[in-house]
């Protein structure tokens, strides 16, 4: 048997290691393994305090001292009076004690707004309440203010807001809550309050399917989930790609067609842009959604079927198909296909990528690709041709969604529209949706400073934030007014985006950079027609909710 010491903090060293070598000594004689808490089949404790490690092993609590004289009689009187541990009293005591260790991760699809006001909302409650916190942020330029593992070690909980699929492994055996970035956000006390009362201890991937009704809860959440890990994953091409060939453009419309224009530099930009990022974003979404689903050996399944829809010309919508047939295919096979002890290793690296990248790969040269690329086809068509009548219409949905919930469902699922339609070389939606995004904070600023008597100060400081926020793309500026002000400044946003996104739509404007605000006016086709686009979506949602606002 594997058997584990587990030694009270207050001991002291010195103490613990002479009772631990005269009960390691007892415990090979009797032909027991002494081995770290994790490997242990059996725990001895010397107090009622049950670690979250020890949560769920069979174990005994034992008189210190007795173990100390008489370790073989101590150890046998154990073994034979084991019991279940079933609940940790870490985070109880913790809380009796009313400081507290917190970690927390937060990670948002964009890793640009969320992930890092999430995390500012998040440390600034904790330093309130008292508590020690350190939050890591996982965001576009990777990994920031990494948690140790000591710190991991002495934490009480570890509080994770993620819109998307993060690495918790290094958390294994710790309290953990899950949220969203938007709830971290905005309910900050709440979501602490409901992590205390809610918090499981994690064990990776053998706890997250527990009672039926909380998987299908959870499923349904999980699609959002896993569309925004692949669009995170997928964006950085997106970017690169796109400014790449907006730069080639500059040179001429058609400038890349000439190898001896600047020395083919434009050629050279196109191929990198739209030979390369552009070709592999379709294939990096479709992998990442399956990874999300499936981990690991979803991944080379989903790129492979993401692959294929770019090859065959079915967009965004063949990835989307792709990806969540690749993850739910591999993860079907993992379940299903079982095998002995010395051929599992086989099963990760050689029978579920060939058999999923089989499976998925027919599926999609068959079945999916033929009719979704048509559909791709005849909607990018659409898209290109529509009149004006039916461009403002879709400028007005785009406009409307983005900014009803301000990065959260609704606004992602116009952004990931618009980004998909880059991949189709139809970049107007692009153009609307950044347009409306930018339209709430910037109004918001607005009204503070129109009407200045109906905002406090601290309103009016937010309020110049906003408008720098807003200059980036970053709709989330405007939630503290959101906050403060839910109805109204949601209507009045929803006004001014629906207005600024029929506008770029109805004038034609296109984008093939999918962030930056201001930093990507250079590369719209027409820079001071969009500037005054987004001014007057601005402007709209601005001059009705200073009308619209109670002084307070």
């Amino acid at each position: 048997m594997n058997i584990s010491f587990i030694f009270p903090a207050p001991l002291g060293k010195a103490r613990a290691f002479l009772v631990n070598e005269v009960l390691t000594a007892a415990a090979k004689q009797q032909g027991h393994n002494v081995v770290a808490v994790e490997q242990a089949d059996f725990v001895v404790l010397f107090d009622e305090q049950v670690p979250v490690s020890v949560a769920g092993k069979q174990g005994a609590v034992v008189s210190l001292e007795q173990a100390f004289v008489q370790p073989e009689a101590v150890l046998q009187q154990a073994v034979s009076s084991s019991k279940t541990f079933a609940n940790a009293t870490e985070v109880a005591a913790s809380q009796n004690t009313g400081v507290k260790n917190i970690v927390a991760v937060t990670a948002c699809p964009t890793g640009v707004a969320h992930t890092f006001m999430s995390a500012e909302a998040i440390a600034t409650y904790a330093q309130a309440q008292g508590w020690h916190v350190k939050v890591e942020t996982r965001g576009q330029v990777g990994v920031g203010n990494l948690i140790t593992p000591e710190e991991v070690a002495a934490a009480d909980l570890v509080f994770v807001a993620a819109d998307i699929d993060v690495d918790l492994s290094k958390f294994e055996g710790k309290p953990m809550y899950r949220t969203s970035t938007g709830l971290a956000l905005k309910k900050t006390a709440q979501e602490f309050d409901n992590a205390f009362k809610q918090a499981t201890v994690y064990t990776g991937g053998k706890s997250e399917c527990k009672a039926t009704v909380e998987s299908r809860k959870g499923e349904r959440k999980g699609v959002y989930k896993h569309l925004m890990t692949g669009v995170s994953h997928m964006l950085p091409l997106v970017v690169a790609g796109g400014l790449l060939i907006a730069i080639s453009f500059m040179f001429g419309i058609e400038a890349f067609k000439d190898g001896s224009i600047a020395s083919g530099l434009p050629k050279a930009l196109m191929d990198i842009g739209g030979g390369a990022a552009f070709h592999l974003m379709i294939a990096v979404f479709a992998g990442y959604v399956a990874f999300s689903i499936a981990d690991r050996p979803g991944l080379a399944v989903g790129l492979i079927g993401g692959m294929l829809a770019t090859n065959a010309g079915a967009g965004i919508l063949g990835g989307i198909i792709a990806g969540f047939l690749a993850g739910y295919v591999v993860k079907l096979l993992n379940d299903k296909i079982q095998l002995s002890p010395s051929l599992a290793s086989l099963k990760p690296i050689l029978i579920l990528p060939l058999f999923g990248s089989l499976i998925v790969g027919l599926a999609m040269v068959y079945v999916i690709n033929p009719p979704v690329a048509t559909i791709m086809e005849a909607l990018s068509n659409w898209l290109k041709s529509m009149g004006n009548i039916n461009a403002i219409l879709l400028g007005i949905i785009l406009g409307v969604m983005m900014c009803t919930d301000m990065g959260g469902p609704v606004n992602k699922a116009a952004y990931t529209f618009s980004v998909g339609m880059l991949a189709s070389n139809v970049n107007t939606p692009m153009a609307a949706a950044m347009a409306a995004g930018m339209v709430p904070p910037i109004g918001m600023a607005i009204a503070t400073w129109i009407a200045r008597n109906k905002f406090t100060t601290n309103q009016r400081d937010a309020g110049k934030a906003s408008f720098v926020l807003g200059l980036c793309f970053i709709s989330e500026g405007a939630l503290p007014f959101v906050a403060a002000d839910p109805v109204r400044v949601i209507a009045t946003s929803i006004l001014g985006g629906a207005t600024a996104g029929a506008l770029s739509l109805g004038l034609g404007i296109s984008l093939q950079a999918p962030h930056g605000g201001l930093f990507v006016i250079p590369f719209v086709s027409d820079p001071l027609l969009y500037l005054g686009v987004v001014a007057v979506g601005s402007l709209v949602t601005g001059v009705c909710y200073a009308i619209i606002k109670p002084k307070v």
